[in-house]
């Protein structure tokens, strides 16, 4: 945001582990280390929390320093401030409190996840979040006045484009195990209860079925063992092995931006079929690899995409076993859907969404 905002001085208060991940310079930026016994990023686990002594560190690194406003970029990490400092929280979406089973699986963890938004909420001026549909599910779930909250949309980066040649395609295709002139789907993102990849899992399992000898692969991208949030990956992995096709399965692990560029550009669509999204990143990276997207009506992306996917109602087999058919049987759909999805990515940017995040901390500063 310095970029957008050269006039203005930055601090950024940063517990001590992810101080070393993170490279933060600018001319305007000050970063403060504070010593804590466990990195923030461990609030997000859905069974952890952080210690009374980590938060109050937060506390108080942040009360030794004149700040006008505040600015959380998630909620996950919030702590409390003096009351003299006006904040701004950032609320990615409101999936936890819609779907608390899929998301937040004990009582004890959906009390202090709550207990927690509420805080933030009475702490904050304002609310900042990535989609029109984020802020209408924020108002209506959270009850959030619509005046209190912005809108930062997110966007793909730099390094998702449509590669330049087959040949890299084929190369970062072979390096994650698939063949030779292979064809297939891919999946991008977190494997967690709310997401519906056994739903993928089936799908594709039915239309290889269908197919034949010919059929499309399924590219699984993500980490199976070092996701902080829910997961679901021994129902996953048995949905995979009852389905019968574990051959056509591929699972990747992580794959960096430089890497996925490749694999989303060769793949037939991205499939995104959650219970929702705030946002839907993923298939914007992808349409902006000139690949479409069979996602979720429950998200911005119906609208982000418009013309450039397949948009369907959360756990409708039918529906997203038919869309997948449509794309892998007609070539010409499915070059037609990724062209326009290609020109949709194409109108978002990060820097507008950095620019939106200033004004609403400058409004909460005023």
């Amino acid at each position: 945001m310095t970029a957008v905002a050269p006039q203005d001085e930055f601090i950024c208060f940063l517990d001590a582990a992810s101080s070393q991940q993170f490279s933060l310079r600018a001319g305007n930026l000050t970063t403060v280390v504070v010593e804590t016994r466990h990195p923030a990023v461990q609030a997000a686990s859905h069974e952890g929390r952080r210690s009374i002594r980590d938060v109050l560190a937060m506390t108080r690194a942040a009360s030794r320093h004149r700040l006008d406003a505040f600015f959380f970029p998630s909620v996950y990490t919030w702590f409390p401030l003096f009351p003299s400092v006006h904040a701004v929280v950032t609320i990615h979406d409101a999936i936890a409190e819609r779907f608390p089973e899929l998301t937040v699986p004990t009582r004890r963890a959906r009390f202090f996840w709550g207990l927690k938004v509420r805080l933030a909420l009475m702490q904050s001026r304002g609310v900042l979040t990535v989609s029109e549909f984020s802020a209408r599910d924020i108002a209506r779930v959270l009850g959030v006045a619509p005046a209190r909250i912005a809108i930062a949309s997110e966007a793909p980066a730099s390094a998702f484009k449509p590669s330049d040649d087959p040949k890299d395609i084929d190369r970062i295709a072979h390096k994650y195990g698939l063949p030779e002139n292979a064809s297939w789907f891919i999946y991008v993102g977190g494997f967690n209860p709310h997401k519906n990849v056994t739903d993928i899992v089936r799908s594709h399992a039915r239309l290889a079925a269908e197919i034949g000898g010919d059929a499309p692969y399924l590219v699984l991208v993500g980490t199976r063992d070092a996701d902080v949030f829910q997961g679901e990956m021994p129902e996953i992995e048995k949905t995979v092995r009852e389905a019968g096709h574990e051959r056509l399965v591929i699972w990747t692990g992580f794959v960096p931006d430089q890497e996925l560029r490749h694999l989303n550009s060769g793949a037939i669509a991205l499939v995104l079929p959650s219970d929702a999204e705030g946002f839907g990143l993923p298939a914007i990276e992808a349409a902006a690899c000139g690949t479409p997207s069979i996602a979720t009506t429950e998200s911005p992306l119906p609208n982000l995409l418009r013309g450039g996917g397949v948009f369907i109602a959360p756990r409708d087999q039918a529906a997203l076993l038919d869309a997948m058919r449509t794309l892998a049987t007609d070539p010409d759909r499915r070059s037609a859907l990724g062209a326009v999805a290609l020109a949709r990515s194409r109108e978002l940017e990060w820097e507008s969404g950095a620019r939106a995040a200033v004004a609403a901390i400058r409004r909460a500063a005023a």
